[in-house]
């Protein structure tokens, strides 16, 4: 399928990044696309949300364009077809001199998030009178929970057990969460070679941040020093604190809408002077206000990005032969944390989360732990 819609990154008159959706052979907006985009925007949405969202909406208009399909009007069929193709149809190699032995394929997961963007913007378009809702109601079907989450209130007579769930999702087994031991987190560490990218792992592995939060920091937001009340902080010990900006100059992004003030250990303390030196010979890198900056590759002293962030983590991974992605070391420290006896409100407010219901993914029972409890058992059984 040759594309004749593109994400496009696009600078605003103030200097922002926007993500649009142009026509590939004129440039001009797609304007229902573009809007949608934009209502992300609005709602404080990341510029990686943004941009991930904006290649979905193109690949979505891509495939109705070389099918004869209304975008704003599909039938059952053409949206069931179009699940079937994100999973049979091969994607495209990312190098043409280095193309994969075999065809890649999209995930069921990687199709049910693009199903998602599809509906996301069919149900924006049609707030806005461009989609009816007759194709609205074809996203969704009703669900019985029998099953219901921690915290979830059915109602007095069950009438809230009735939910309305994707109508175009695939089934997936729940793969689990892949935790990273304090070994190989230190193997990485030690892989990484580079200071700054030394400091980076450890950062999140310390404290749990978010990648954008970490690439959204600024200098003046760490507090590294046993007082802080010369900077007018009573906050004591050494701390950082993580604001939410939209300003940053890499479109990073805090996610949670709180400020929080997060401790971090004396040897991260120190990992970050090592990197300060390394900083500090890379003249350009001096002016700039962002904690992480590059150092190893033009424009020297820009704001690191997140795919700058992201090459590291993938290049680790292929060295290291396991997966390897920072959200890893944030979902590692906070079950660290849990199974160390840490309090859940500890643990959430460290996390930023704003909703106790957000710490059920991190508390997993592991082999040991079941083994504990058998043993347990049978000493009692074996004393009484």
């Amino acid at each position: 399928m040759s594309p004749q819609f593109l994400a496009f990154q696009s600078i605003s008159a103030d200097g922002g990044v926007r993500w649009v959706v142009v026509d590939d052979g004129t440039y001009a907006l797609h304007p229902q696309a573009t809007a949608y985009l934009a209502s992300l925007r609005s709602r404080g949405c990341s510029p990686n949300t943004e941009r991930a969202y904006a290649g979905r909406v193109a690949l979505y208009l891509n495939y109705c364009q070389d099918r004869g399909i209304d975008w704003a009007a599909p039938r059952l069929l053409e949206l069931a077809g179009l699940q079937r193709w994100l999973i049979s149809e091969p994607l495209a190699p990312r190098s043409r001199r280095r193309p994969p032995l075999e065809p890649q394929f999209r995930s069921p997961g990687t199709a049910n998030a693009v199903m998602t963007v599809v509906s996301g913007f069919l149900r924006f378009g049609a707030v806005h009178g461009w989609v009816t809702p007759q194709t609205v109601a074809m996203l969704s079907e009703p669900k019985q929970l029998f099953h219901l989450p921690p915290g979830y209130d059915p109602g007095e007579a069950g009438q809230l057990r009735t939910v309305a769930a994707a109508a175009f999702r695939f089934a997936l087994t729940d793969p689990g969460y892949q935790d990273l031991s304090l070994e190989q987190i230190a193997a990485m560490i030690a892989l990484a070679g580079r200071a700054r990218d030394r400091f980076l792992i450890a950062l999140l592995a310390c404290t749990g941040l978010r990648i954008g939060e970490a690439l959204g920091l600024r200098r003046g937001d760490m507090h590294l020093l046993a007082s802080s009340r010369l900077l007018g902080c009573g906050t004591d010990g050494p701390h950082l604190h993580v604001h939410r900006r939209t300003d940053n100059p890499n479109g990073a992004l805090a996610k949670s809408r709180r400020s929080r003030t997060v401790p971090v250990t004396a040897d991260l303390v120190a990992l970050y002077a090592d990197y300060q030196y390394e900083r500090d010979t890379v003249g350009p890198a001096a002016d700039s206000e962002m904690v992480f900056v590059n150092l190893f590759r033009a424009p020297l002293g820009r704001a690191m990005s997140y795919p700058n962030a992201k090459d590291l983590f993938d290049r680790l991974a292929r060295a290291a032969t396991h997966p390897f992605r920072p959200h890893m070391l944030r979902h590692s420290v906070a079950t660290a944390w849990l199974r160390g006896g840490v309090d859940r409100d500890v643990v959430q407010r460290l996390l930023g989360h704003a909703s106790p219901l957000s710490m059920e993914r991190y508390r997993h029972v592991d082999d040991s732990e079941t083994r504990q409890a058998v043993e347990r058992v049978q000493a009692l059984r074996e004393h009484s």
